[in-house]
């Protein structure tokens, strides 16, 4: 019985020693990667970090509007990824070369391990750039315990650029509006530091 306690014990201890060696390592790659990619020219207005159920939101509505009618160039999975590339460097190379990162929050993005790399790689950049660099728009409402595990995603919703879709269905026009000025903000290289603020349609 103590025998099997020490091995219960060590096992613990190493697969936990190996998760923090692991989220170190993915934390160092992914501040080297920064680095590599910091210089380059956005080659898009946003990235588009969506979950695949939330598609055809995202072609339907989000795709006609923002680049068929207000002409920005958005960086999608299912088109601008490269082929054959570790899709966690397809992310990181999406993120930095393009001006923002639009997170399309539902509680099926919040319960995707992607989406979640995808949230922290722009919350990193966020915070280490201080530059207006993130929009999230909820496709639901979603309860605030939801969140509680997505502390950085919390403080954002306290100070940070974001919209409700689900508010907008009686004035979608302003919603498409505030996320054309969301956008537009930064275009200008003297925009330097974190624009902290708040839009509701």
């Amino acid at each position: 019985m103590i025998l099997l306690v020490m091995v219960a014990s060590f096992t613990y201890h190493f697969m936990r020693s190996q998760l923090y060696i692991a989220y170190y390592l993915f934390w160092a790659w992914l501040f080297d990667s920064k680095y590599k990619n910091k210089q380059a020219p956005h080659q898009y207005d946003a990235f588009v970090s969506y979950n695949c159920n939330d598609e055809p939101w995202v072609i339907g509505e989000l795709l006609p509007k923002l680049e068929g009618e207000q002409g920005w160039r958005l960086c999608l999975h299912h088109r601008d990824f490269e082929p054959g590339k570790p899709i966690i460097d397809n992310i990181t190379d999406a993120i930095y070369s393009s001006r923002k990162t639009i997170c399309v929050i539902s509680r099926r993005y919040l319960r995707s391990e992607w989406c979640s790399r995808e949230v922290q790689t722009a919350s990193f950049r966020l915070f280490d750039e201080q530059k207006d660099v993130l929009v999230l728009v909820f496709l639901e409402d979603i309860p605030t315990y939801l969140l509680s595990p997505f502390h950085r995603m919390r403080k954002l919703l306290k100070k940070q650029t974001y919209l409700s879709w689900p508010r907008a269905a009686d004035q979608p026009e302003a919603f498409w509006e505030n996320l054309r000025k969301a956008l537009q903000t930064g275009n200008d290289p003297s925009e330097d530091k974190l624009r902290l603020t708040v839009v509701e349609p």
